[in-house]
């Protein structure tokens, strides 16, 4: 990289006032979430004294117990602590939740989750991950690369990984080194490369759901792809737009560090660029783009330019173009960080993934040979569709003689009645589609009445697609007990609980934390 696109000034949010937790105690409402619990942690660091709740047990509060956080189950008013100085409330958690009422009525500080992870930002270098798809699994390839690099980041993301804690090399080195989590501590100063000194690194999603991302405070970000999405908030594309653009002059002016690295198609760069004071880069497949990308989808292999030049190159063990261009985003993110971008390389080759994005869960014996299966968080069109596609090059069950098998949960009744056409379209690439419930999030009653699973199993039957209609997920594991033959490979998709029928049919009972 030239010494000239290396941040030469601290960041402007490096200077703003931190947020000064030491000694206060703080209650978290949806505590267990991959983000909540990533934010109790990093409280707690700060010198907070952190307490929360959650509507059920999980492997994650069982972890922070074991942490030392309080965590309760019993969501009441009268279990919000007596002693309590602010709340912080999950985006899962509804307005008329006890606690939050016991809250508004004691007039205790309310912060969103998003909000508090704003506020974390300040004194801190910023680095946001933003855009429609492929924000978890570009924060942890660049959280990894960075722990790999020495530049000892915290990382806050929506998903677990093994090789968060560690970095991507040296999880390589023995199995069961790394608990699966979704976040990291770092240092409170870079540590080593040309930013030695600075604020530390605090990487997280930035989401645009409810308009999220604009509590951030980012000093780096990048925007990966903008597309129609969370259209019961937003209403119509123009209006997600003109958010990404809002989120973006978030980013200071390029003298204070400011950074922004936008996908060269897709992202409606143009717009969202328009008047930004910060330094733009665009990256992409295009020779126009100022980092280019190369990639070989038979190989995997994958080659990052910068003006002609070659940067770096690695090979990679999660499939798909999409996982490629992740990966190069996460690797000019690391470069402009001061990371060597040999060790950057190395990283993202040894990098194998979170859980739940095109998740492996191994081979399932069936009389005359077995089933591979696949889990995978996917939940609109261009995700599936992408993901599909990537597994059907990867795995080639059709060489086999073997089918693709999808068994798809849709994500909230709104989503599926905004984008039902799309969805149809996504599933091209599958042989068989089994669709459970709409999971039902935070619609309301008269949406949920608007749209049913039955309306994309009709979408799809007239695309040719084989596609059926089943509940519970027992009953789709029964059917895949029935339906999954030799060489045929099968992937759960959906953001909600679909992950059980998955797990379910390999034999498993580990549970997954949900994102928050």
């Amino acid at each position: 990289m030239h010494e000239s696109d290396r941040p030469r000034t601290q960041p402007a949010h490096a200077h703003a006032e931190a947020f000064e937790v030491a000694g206060k105690r703080l209650a978290l409402i949806g505590i267990g979430g991959c983000g909540m619990s990533g934010l109790a942690r990093m409280l707690k660091a700060r010198g907070a004294i952190v307490a929360g709740s959650d509507s059920a047990p999980s492997e994650t509060t069982e972890r922070l117990r074991t942490e030392g956080i309080e965590v309760h189950f019993q969501q009441t008013q009268g279990l919000l602590p007596e002693a309590c100085d602010m709340v912080i409330a999950s985006a899962a958690i509804p307005h008329d939740h006890p606690e939050l009422l016991a809250a508004t009525t004691r007039g205790l500080p309310i912060l969103t989750y998003a909000e508090a992870l704003g506020r974390c930002m300040l004194g801190r270098t910023g680095v946001c991950l933003a855009g429609t798809h492929g924000k978890s699994t570009t924060t942890a390839m660049l959280g990894a690369a960075l722990t790999d690099a020495g530049l000892d980041p915290t990382v806050i993301v929506g998903a677990t990984s093994t090789q968060l804690t560690l970095g991507a090399l040296h999880a390589q080195s023995g199995p069961g080194l790394s608990a699966p989590v979704g976040f990291r501590l770092g240092a409170a100063r870079v540590p080593a490369g040309p930013m030695a000194g600075a604020p530390g690194l605090l990487l997280a999603e930035s989401c645009e759901f409810n308009r999220s991302f604009h509590n951030h405070r980012p000093t780096l970000a990048s925007i990966s792809s903008v597309e129609a999405d969370h259209l019961d908030i937003y209403g119509s594309l123009d209006a997600v737009v003109q958010s990404f653009a809002e989120f973006a002059r978030l980013i200071p002016p390029a003298e204070d560090g400011g950074y922004l690295l936008i996908a060269d198609e897709g992202a409606h760069r143009r717009q969202i660029t328009a008047g930004l004071r910060c330094r733009v880069e665009t990256i992409g497949f295009s020779p126009a783009a100022d980092w280019v990308v190369w990639v070989d989808s038979r190989t995997r292999q994958v080659a990052l330019t910068h003006r002609r030049e070659l940067v770096a190159s690695w090979t990679m063990q999660l499939p798909g173009v999409h996982n490629a261009m992740n990966a190069a985003t996460a690797c000019v993110l690391a470069l402009r960080l001061g990371a060597d971008p040999s060790r950057v390389a190395a990283s993202l080759t040894a990098f194998r993934g979170i859980d739940r994005r095109t998740q492996y869960l191994g081979d399932r014996p069936v009389p005359g040979g077995a089933v591979r299966v696949y889990d995978d968080y996917g939940h609109h069109p261009t995700e599936i569709d992408a993901t599909l596609r990537a597994l059907r090059d990867f795995e080639r069950p059709q060489d086999r003689g073997g089918r693709l098998i999808c068994v798809f949960q849709p994500h909230q009744h709104s989503r599926t009645r905004f984008l039902l056409e799309e969805f149809a379209q996504a599933f091209s690439q599958a042989d068989v589609v089994i669709v459970p419930h709409i999971y039902f999030v935070r619609d309301s009653e008269i949406e949920k009445t608007k749209v049913s699973a039955a309306d994309l199993v009709d979408r799809l039957r007239k695309r040719g697609v084989r596609a059926m209609h089943l509940y519970p997920f027992e009953a789709i594991v029964e059917q895949l007990e029935n339906l999954c033959q030799p060489n045929d490979l099968l992937v759960v998709m959906g953001a909600g609980p679909v992950w059980q029928v998955a797990h379910g049919y390999m034999g498993l009972a580990s549970g997954r934390t949900e994102k928050a």
